[in-house]
């Protein structure tokens, strides 16, 4: 039985989305196939949730009734820092545990929305929004940035769960947009607004396949998919998408190619408005939502799969040993 230490928690406003994550990973793993402990990861506290024991950082191992655990994978369920922005895949490969997401480099990339968007502006072939970066430490010429034309939407350049996000309708209300954003990063992102529909399509590698997800379409009942949106019920997403068979086509394969043009591991959501018949890339989460409700885990139960099944295919994929 393989033990599996599911990363939990973290330093970011995001910790609360992925304390509850982590407890879905927990209840959903099939305990006759895995033996899976919930670690709290908190600064340099980290912690087994069920016992309150420390995690030893020097080969991240737990000593539990005199048993010492020394975990075959870790999974990822931990959105935002340290994990999601890379700072404990390096930790876990000296290490030689296995873990369910994509390695360092394209994590922190991939947290990286300004970067993501440099990276796939050499190919020339993904759609993508005009936008401007900030920083916290330069003065922002606000005139210029009316360039863009409005709406705009202004977001902090390394930060998930649409924290600080605006959407910006005047220029007068474009200043203080900005200092929202600037609250969660150093650097902010101010981006063109793309008139259209909003979808969502997951991609993951099993046994050596990339897997396309079925397309999601969210329709928000707030401003645009925000907080409340995301984790508050205020969206509908349909699950596969109402879209002609051509439009499908276009999606899942812009998907597969951004899957395999950013290197990524595990199981990535990509992010699109479709304006006319053209799917604009919007961005990339590597350790998207998990919960339920959370549109991957949709994508899999309408791909056929249960979430238990999708969680075990995850873990064996990234302890399976290349060919």
């Amino acid at each position: 039985m393989k033990n599996i230490a599911i990363l939990t928690g973290g330093d970011s406003e995001e910790r609360v989305i992925s304390l509850k994550s982590g407890k879905v990973v927990k209840d959903h793993l099939p305990p006759d196939r895995y033996r899976s402990f919930l670690i709290d990861i908190q600064k340099s506290d980290w912690r087994d949730v069920e016992s309150g024991l420390q995690v030893d950082k020097n080969d991240f191992t737990l000593t539990l009734n005199g048993e010492k655990i020394r975990f075959d994978c870790a999974f990822a369920a931990l959105h935002g820092t340290p994990l999601e922005d890379g700072k404990m895949q390096g930790y876990l490969e000296m290490l030689g545990i296995p873990y369910t997401c994509c390695n360092g480099y394209v994590s922190a990339l991939t947290m990286n929305k300004h970067n993501t968007k440099m990276q796939l502006a050499q190919y020339g072939s993904v759609p993508m929004a005009k936008s401007v970066l900030l920083h916290r430490d330069e003065k922002t010429d606000f005139g210029s940035l009316s360039a863009l034309g409005l709406p705009l939407f202004v977001k902090p350049n390394t930060h998930g769960s649409s924290f600080g996000v605006t959407k910006v309708k005047t220029a007068e209300s474009l200043p203080d947009a900005v200092a929202e954003a600037f609250k969660f990063d150093r650097e902010v992102v101010v981006e063109s607004y793309l008139p259209g529909r909003e979808f969502s399509n997951g991609v993951l590698r099993v046994n050596g396949e990339i897997i396309v997800l079925p397309v999601t379409e969210i329709i928000p009942e707030t401003e645009f998919f925000d907080f409340a949106a995301k984790y508050e019920g205020k969206s509908q997403e349909v699950t596969p998408a109402d879209l002609p068979s051509g439009l499908t086509d276009q999606c899942r394969q812009r998907s597969r190619f951004l899957y395999e043009a950013l290197q990524c591991r595990g199981v990535v959501r990509f992010d699109y408005i479709l304006v006319g018949d053209t799917f604009h890339f919007l961005e990339a989460n590597t350790i998207p939502g998990i919960s339920p409700a959370s549109i991957v885990p949709q994508q899999a139960r309408a791909h056929g799969w249960e979430l238990g099944e999708f969680f075990s295919m995850l873990a064996d994929e990234a302890m399976r040993k290349p060919a």
